[in-house]
């Protein structure tokens, strides 16, 4: 069975960074895309930042130029760096990924905190 599993979350200050990991197991033939969502209390689940097989990236209008994606192809793993962290930030972040194994899944991993004080 082919599971994410996310690991990186935890409490900061405004300010600081902090460095979110997703890792795909099981039996993995690729990966297509692969991305992080966040989710903040009474909010919609949103994208944070996209990166293709191709390492091709896209991100929110609101991480860019903070935030950076990237991915360890030979790990199934994606990366997302996180710097200048702000409140508005804090989320639930989950990993999201395109997998081709016996079949082609979008999997969801189910999410790290990210808590950001002020």
């Amino acid at each position: 069975q082919v599971q994410l599993v996310e690991s990186g979350g935890g409490l900061v200050q405004a300010g600081g960074s902090l460095r979110l990991s997703c890792a795909a197991s099981g039996v993995i033939f690729s990966i297509k895309a692969m991305g992080w969502y966040r989710q903040a209390p009474g909010k919609q689940r949103e994208l944070v930042a996209t990166i293709t097989s191709a390492d091709s990236t896209n991100y929110a209008d609101s991480v860019k130029g903070r935030f950076t994606i990237s991915r360890d192809n030979a790990k199934n793993t994606v990366y997302l760096e996180m710097n200048a962290l702000k409140p508005e930030d804090t989320a639930v972040y989950y990993c999201n990924a395109v997998v081709v194994h016996l079949v082609t899944a979008n999997l969801w991993g189910k999410g790290t905190l990210v808590t950001v004080s002020s």
